[in-house]
């Protein structure tokens, strides 16, 4: 018998268990695809300072990003810039196979093309059960990502709210700053993005979009608007990879002999769907509350709290205001989206965001906004109904 078995091979699979077998204990994870990494669902996007923070290289970092240009449904624009790096483009393939050197490297056994079918949990173990036959484990992690077929038969929540996402790497002519577009034409009730990417001898941009549905038709719509600014062909262009979005975390993240993180927590930002850093830190977290009770060999629910209580303390407060952001965000209209951009270009908006925003913690910028009484009265609008 092992002692964790981790279901899912993305960065808090990975992270989670470089840190498990570290500690000395007996850790296998199941990774559904062949290759670690592969495929892609990922803008790979990082706030500056979390490579250092999680003790990671800088190997898989490809640029900087210092400036972000907002544009309106009718095609206004605001750009902001701190002055200051705010975040790097990661290769994520690259930056998902160093997680998985260092896993190994630690002693994780990994098993690709395993996908987890079945899980049981008993009062000695934990059986999950893949197409090539089953892994006993004393405690499970789920890190599989917004699959939640594995959360249904233990009795697990599900995250309260979803939008879908299309998203895709193109060759670019031209590199600018990073767009972030809005509006019921390009992304209902998100928004779509560019993301540069300076690769060894190539330009590229990461072009995708979150919204209520049918995202392969509004990734189209973005990629029409922003392509010849960008020198994009969509000739040969690829289509997106799609995937759904939580933006919430589920109810209950622990139970008897297990634990969920990252993705699988619903553990993402509510306001923009980012999740490498929560899925992180919601790895190490769980790695220190697993290793005190695998010691004590004491893998009941109680013993296990501490994770989430852990991840609540330090989160409880962002989600909260995020979700509420985007709970209004979903409601507004592209009149109130141009009433903003409006508000941005002349009414002191941009200070307070300049002041106040930061990549990875978004409540003090919406508690700002909210002070704000031309904006306060944009959003509450919409709250009200």
């Amino acid at each position: 018998m092992q002692d964790v078995v981790i279901v899912g091979g993305g960065p808090a699979g990975l992270y989670a268990g470089a840190r498990l077998a570290g500690a000395g204990f007996a850790t296998t994870l199941l990774e559904e695809h062949a290759t670690v990494g592969e495929p892609v669902h990922c803008t790979g996007v990082l706030a500056a300072e979390a490579l250092d923070e999680f003790g990671l290289s800088q190997r898989s970092k490809l640029n900087d990003l210092t400036a972000a240009r907002f544009w309106s449904p009718a095609g206004a624009e605001v750009r902001y810039s701190s002055g200051r790096v705010e975040a790097v483009v990661v290769d994520r393939s690259a930056f998902d196979r160093e997680l998985s050197e260092t896993a190994l490297r630690s002693g994780v056994s990994v098993e690709s093309g395993a996908r987890a079918n079945t899980i049981r949990i008993d009062s000695t173990g934990v059986t999950v059960t893949t197409s090539s036959g089953e892994i006993r484990a004393r405690v499970c992690v789920l890190a599989c990502g917004a699959n939640y077929s594995l959360h249904r038969q233990v009795g697990l929540g599900m995250p309260r709210l979803f939008l879908n996402t299309a998203q895709v790497e193109l060759p670019a002519c031209q590199l600018g700053d990073v767009e972030l577009h809005f509006g019921s034409e390009i992304a209902p009730k998100g928004f779509g993005w560019v993301v540069p990417v300076e690769r060894p001898g190539q330009a590229c941009a990461r072009v995708g979009v979150m919204c209520e549905h049918d995202a392969a038709h509004f990734f189209d719509q973005l990629t029409s608007r922003i392509a010849l600014r960008w020198g994009i062909s969509r000739g040969d262009a690829p289509r997106p990879r799609q995937k759904i979005l939580p933006l919430g975390p589920i109810s209950r993240t622990y139970d008897d002999r297990l634990i969920a993180i990252g993705d699988a927590a619903g553990l993402v930002k509510p306001t923009t769907g980012g999740g490498i850093y929560y899925s992180l830190m919601s790895a190490a977290l769980a790695s220190d509350v697993l290793s005190t009770a695998l010691k004590a060999d004491d893998l009941s629910a109680e013993r296990l709290a501490p994770y989430e209580r852990g991840w609540r303390e330090r989160l409880a407060g962002e989600f909260q205001a995020q979700l509420k952001l985007r709970l209004v965000a979903h409601r507004m209209s592209d009149a109130d989206i141009e009433q903003l951009f409006e508000l941005a270009r002349t009414d002191g908006v941009m200070p307070i965001v300049r002041r106040t925003a930061s990549f990875n913690k978004h409540r003090k910028l919406i508690l700002a906004l909210l002070k704000h009484p031309p904006v306060r009265q944009i959003l509450l609008r919409r709250l009200a109904f």
